[in-house]
């Protein structure tokens, strides 16, 4: 009887080991952060970015700095976005409309809020954003992405823009953990006024076909702020 206890027992521990390392292989990695601005449908957080590296000083960001919440206002005032579309379906239907990025409540809460993060930022952060608008207990059409300065230039990247978001079944949630991270296929493309503020960039030939050559705004602050002063944290 003892050694058929002691069998059971073994095997539960055997068990009770492989269910933990399912468990564990299963779990969502958390990207650390901190919280600037939170409610229960959006937020603004500070992120680590994994491109600065320690060993290399010129990677840092100009963090942090001082912007005024009016000149980041019209930094998001000047974003505007255009559904993308091929050569095929441009000559069909001409190109798409522009719209505004975000809307006048939005714009009012992420002037506040970024502008308060990047006084704060550290020079190995970014500034994250997630915006939510609730349609049913289980769908909601989202905003994302994040921001951050190298020097005097302004790089924005939109991870999802009016996005219908549905939380799977299995309950996981990937769209406020991830907010620089597409939850579909981006198929819109960015502009910025003024546009001779715009830094061009190089894009491969399949970010070009993915749609993926113009979700992100490399933007030349002095030419949209003049006299804008760089913290020499991030330099």
């Amino acid at each position: 009887m003892k050694t058929f206890t002691g069998g059971i027992r073994f095997s539960f521990c055997i068990l009770t080991f492989s269910f933990a390392v399912l468990a564990v292989g299963c779990t969502i990695p958390v990207v650390p952060y901190r919280a600037v601005y939170e409610d229960p449908v959006n937020y603004v957080r500070l992120e680590r970015d994994e491109t600065v590296l320690p060993e290399w000083p010129p990677s840092a960001h100009a963090h942090p700095l001082v912007l005024r919440f009016e000149d980041v206002a019209r930094i998001l005032d000047g974003i505007s976005v255009r559904e993308h579309r091929v050569w095929v379906q441009t000559w069909m239907q001409g190109e798409a409309p522009l719209m505004a990025a975000f809307r006048p409540d939005e714009l009012a809460l992420l002037s506040r809020q970024i502008a308060a993060a990047f006084v704060v930022a550290q020079p190995d952060e970014r500034v994250t954003f997630y915006l939510s608008q609730p349609q049913t207990s289980v769908k909601r059409i989202i905003t994302s992405g994040g921001l951050y300065l190298h020097g005097t230039e302004l790089h924005i990247t939109m991870g999802n823009w009016q996005v219908l978001y549905g939380i799977p079944t299995y309950g996981m949630i990937y769209d406020r953990r991830y907010p620089m991270r597409p939850t579909a296929a981006k198929d819109f493309d960015l502009f910025f006024d003024p546009s001779e503020a715009i830094i061009d960039q190089q894009h491969s030939l399949l970010d070009i076909m993915l749609a993926n050559a113009r979700d992100e705004l490399v933007i030349d602050l002095t030419k949209v702020i003049p006299g804008v002063g760089v913290s020499s944290s991030g330099r």
